[in-house]
């Protein structure tokens, strides 16, 4: 058969001819074979893709919705309240609420005009007041922290305190020293009071929760709701409040009263 197929034309290519037909099925068959073997990994993989793909998708239509979406009343309000006052965007890279004294570190820094002492917002009101700066990071002391005190006003009145937070819930915080006299009720809105170097007057704070008498009976503490949920914190503004830029008639009040070192 040797002889036969190699020294001769005609014999050999009708060898080689089938042989190839008869290599080549068996070549589609083991293809088939280990394709069919690894059906599972091919799948693992696609649902692997599928699932980045689809987070990917969410991420695009959450950065849509938040482009599109209308301005609350609280950001309406907030925005014709900082009219006129630099602001410095920023975002937040690192934050804590579980601790007693809890810090947020932004992304901007004395590189880009901040300073100690400068008060931080964000679309829903408050979040703190800056108390170190780097060239290119500063560390932002929030309202959740034992020696943030801010002081604040009710809407519409002339009644202050100061906001303390009590290390409990990150949601809210608590006003001392209201007098008895002072009706309130619940519902009311608590703002910045103004005097102070730090906040411009009106920026929102949250809204009463509940009326307390104090530990001696002679007057009110006030639990506050929280308008910023420090858990879902991304992005903020820094005020240059003591801007020329800005308009203002500024007492220092609104102080960290120790200043911790850094964390």
């Amino acid at each position: 058969m040797v002889l036969l197929f190699r020294f001769n034309s005609y014999q050999g290519s009708v060898w080689f001819t089938q042989a190839n037909a008869v290599s080549g099925q068996v070549l589609d068959w083991q293809s088939r074979l280990v394709a069919y073997t690894q059906l599972g990994e091919v799948n693992r993989q696609l649902t692997e893709t599928n699932l980045e793909l689809q987070g990917e998708v969410d991420i695009l239509r959450h950065r849509l919705a938040e482009y599109e979406h209308d301005s609350t009343l609280t950001e309406r309000t907030l925005a014709a309240q900082l009219a006129g006052i630099r602001r410095i965007p920023a975002r937040v890279i690192d934050n804590s609420i579980r601790d007693r004294d809890n810090y947020i570190t932004i992304d901007r820094g004395s590189d880009d005009g901040i300073h100690n002492e400068m008060g931080v917002v964000c679309g829903t009101g408050v979040v703190g007041i800056v108390y170190q700066t780097g060239r290119h990071y500063s560390i932002v002391l929030p309202v959740l922290n034992s020696r943030s005190s801010i002081s604040c006003r009710l809407k519409n009145t002339e009644y202050f305190g100061y906001m303390k937070w009590d290390g409990g819930n990150p949601l809210r915080a608590f006003i001392n020293d209201i007098p008895h006299h002072a009706k309130i009720q619940k519902g009311e809105w608590v703002e910045t009071s103004g005097f102070s170097s730090v906040f411009p007057p009106g920026i929102f704070v949250g809204k009463v929760k509940r009326v307390l008498n104090s530990d001696d009976g002679l007057s009110y503490t006030l639990e506050i709701g929280l308008s910023t949920d420090f858990a879902r914190l991304r992005n903020v503004a820094v005020i240059d409040w003591q801007s020329p830029q800005s308009v203002h008639m500024a007492q220092p009040d609104d102080t960290i009263k120790s200043r911790p070192s850094a964390p």
